[in-house]
């Protein structure tokens, strides 16, 4: 494995920097308790999230067709808890008003949301455009920009059309020619308001999840090949779409475009070199499997080599990894405008031994155990820790694997409760307090051009198969309201002191550092 001395040697320099902030094996390198009391940079972008399923609602309405989401929550209704679906929601679909007065509200200066491909598209072709669809995102971007708010657009957070899927989703390469007819008819609908784009939110949970081990929609499951034949048809799909801006539309509209990847941080459980291997591996076959190929045109080498090697053991006639052409490699390298993650929690990793040769999985492929250790603050998801000084770890490794010269963007960042925690200033409000202060340390101490963090989120939403038993946002949605009620929680007046100060304590040292975000 030719990453090992470049691993070990990046592991070694990490803790030696660490003097007086951590020691080895204690986890926490890096990290201090103490609250930065610098100013983030000035022009820094603050924002809040959301996705279409998860806030809109009017899930039939003015012509929308199902997305793979709706078809969950009729055809599988015991999928969510009593009925806690997206078909209402948040209703966002008739409150824009109302939302766009809480983003005033709260001074955020971006604002990230999805456009629901079966909204825009019923069918999923482009022979087939709803015009009411389209309308109503013009109208919301329209008053994001009267109020000096930029729109963050995702053009896919998920929720494929049911008739895309109803012919193989993402494990039908069809689909490419038809997300990139999607992705240019938004650039010409919205492209002159719209400068910042990611063309798919958290790909691993698409493929992963809806396509191999499980956990998410469309549930077509294909253990150990389904994630591999869906990654690579959703890169090449990116690829071109990011090509068709270069070509048609950025010389004019002068827009980012990107993909948001999502990663827990993965910390070396010991010191030894098999566990700093192994969370090295766990990185790059996570964050690693999409940003490598856009960043330098082809998969992790600890990828190819691995999924090569087991799947000749199996007796396969080829990988179960496929394999970018020249071309293509050439089209994905340098496809992006800005590194982005979404980042909530923080695993521990160590080695373990090489499954059976039969076992075909992604997990047997990539040979990393991971685990959170018990006395770690919990919350109300099993998966979710608190663990702040991964923050700082996980953009400084970004920095070094992937550069930062085009800038980094949190994209998405918050705490799960039950959702009706009002009082949530010593849970939620510390959580974005810590966490900020890590990653300004990123700034200051580590020089990693990071310029922007965008919250999840604005208010309660639809948690997906969870409905709202767990929640993230910052105002309260009362969803047995006619009018979905929003009221805020104590961390949203936090929330709204820090992006409308640059500072997380009561008073900071003014910036040294100013960001020309576009």
């Amino acid at each position: 494995m030719r990453l090992s001395a470049l691993v070990l040697a990046a592991f070694c320099g990490l803790v030696a920097q660490s003097q007086g902030e951590g020691t080895p094996g204690s986890h926490a390198h890096l990290f201090s308790d103490e609250v930065s009391n610098i100013a983030f940079p000035e022009g820094f972008m603050w924002g809040y999230a959301s996705a279409a399923y998860q806030v809109e609602g009017a899930w039939d309405e003015d012509g929308k067709g199902e997305s793979i989401w709706d078809f969950d929550a009729h055809n599988n209704p015991d999928w969510f808890p009593e009925g806690q679906n997206g078909d209402v929601g948040c209703d966002a679909y008739h409150n824009t008003e109302v939302d766009i007065e809480l983003l005033k509200r709260q001074g955020v200066n971006t604002y990230r949301f999805s456009i629901s491909w079966p909204r825009v598209l019923p069918t999923g072709r482009i022979d087939n455009i709803n015009e009411k669809g389209l309308a109503y995102y013009r109208d919301l971007i329209q008053k994001l920009k009267e109020n000096n708010i930029e729109p963050l657009v995702t053009m896919h957070h998920w929720d494929n059309p049911r008739i895309i899927e109803d012919e193989g989703g993402f494990l039908n390469e069809d689909i490419i020619p038809a997300f990139v007819d999607y992705a240019t008819l938004l650039f010409e609908n919205f492209g002159e308001d719209v400068k910042w784009w990611a063309t798919f939110n958290e790909p691993k949970q698409t493929c992963s999840g809806g396509y191999d081990s499980g956990g998410f929609s469309p549930q077509n499951l294909h253990p150990g090949r389904g994630a591999y034949i869906c990654a690579h048809n959703l890169l090449r799909a990116h690829a071109k779409a990011y090509r068709v801006y270069d070509e048609r539309f950025r010389a004019t509209q002068k827009g980012k475009v990107s993909m948001v990847i999502d990663e827990s941080w993965v910390e070396p459980a010991t010191n030894s070199s098999e566990d700093i291997l192994a969370a090295e591996r766990g990185s790059l076959t996570t964050y690693g499997w999409y940003a490598h190929p856009i960043v330098y045109g082809d998969y992790p080498e600890v990828m190819r080599e691995r999924v090569d090697r087991r799947s000749a053991e199996q007796g396969l006639s080829e990988s179960r990894l496929p394999s970018f052409t020249e071309e293509e490699k050439e089209e994905l390298k340098g496809s992006y405008d800005f590194l982005a993650v979404n980042m909530y929690t923080t695993v521990l990793a160590t080695d373990k031994e090489e499954a059976p040769v039969e076992e075909i999985s992604l997990g047997a492929d990539f040979r990393v155990r991971t685990y959170q250790p018990d006395d770690w603050e919990k919350t109300v998801s099993d998966w979710f820790k608190v663990v702040p000084w991964g923050a700082r770890h996980l953009v400084r490794w970004i920095r070094d694997t992937y550069g930062d010269e085009k800038g980094i963007i949190v994209t998405e960042n918050g705490y799960t409760d039950s959702g009706n925690v009002m009082e949530d200033l010593d849970t939620r409000g510390r959580y974005h307090k810590m966490y900020l202060s890590n990653l300004n340390d990123a700034i200051y101490k580590d020089d990693v051009n990071l310029i922007g963090y965008v919250a999840w989120s604005l208010m309660n939403d639809v948690e997906w198969y969870a409905g709202w038993t767990n929640n993230l946002g910052h105002y309260h949605v009362d969803f047995n309201s006619p009018n979905r009620t929003r009221t805020p929680k104590e961390s949203a007046a936090y929330y709204r002191k820090v992006v409308t100060s640059n500072c997380l304590v009561e008073s900071c040292e003014p910036s040294v550092k100013k960001i020309q975000l576009l």
